[in-house]
């Protein structure tokens, strides 16, 4: 089928609806996913506290091992403070390692001479269909 064979209309209803039934498809998925993610914890929380009447990290069972550890994770409420902490301590690497798209796009329209270097690029046309205004 060439793209000049159909009209561009009835080419944006088609899409139209694939992109609603994806929509739908994903709604159902994802409240599956949320249902059974909650049964999961449910069940975690049960192992873990096996885990911990036994005193134990670990137990070996006929379904697997039961291993129970600790999981510790970092934030700031202080963004000003840390980032001069970093800057003060030379200590760049305890940023994770990605530019922020938003904040990068606003710094080359503001400073069009100044390219960072290693900067790359990528641009792709991309089509969207919005509904039509009633």
């Amino acid at each position: 089928m060439s793209d000049e064979a159909v009209p561009l209309d009835k080419l944006a209803k088609v899409y139209r609806k694939i992109r609603d039934r994806i929509a739908v498809l994903t709604q159902e998925y994802d409240t599956q996913v949320e249902q059974l993610k909650a049964q999961q914890d449910e069940v975690k929380n049960a192992m873990k506290e096996h885990l911990k009447a036994l005193g134990a990290s670990s137990v070996n069972t006929p379904q697997g091992t039961v291993i129970m550890s600790i999981k510790t994770r970092y934030s700031t409420d202080d963004w000003d403070s840390f980032k001069e902490f970093v800057k003060t301590e030379d200590a760049i690497d305890l940023f994770e390692r990605r530019i922020h798209q938003g904040n990068m796009k606003v710094f080359l329209e503001d400073n069009p001479g100044k390219l960072p270097p290693g900067l790359n690029s990528m641009h792709e046309y991309d089509v969207s269909v919005r509904k039509p205004s009633k």
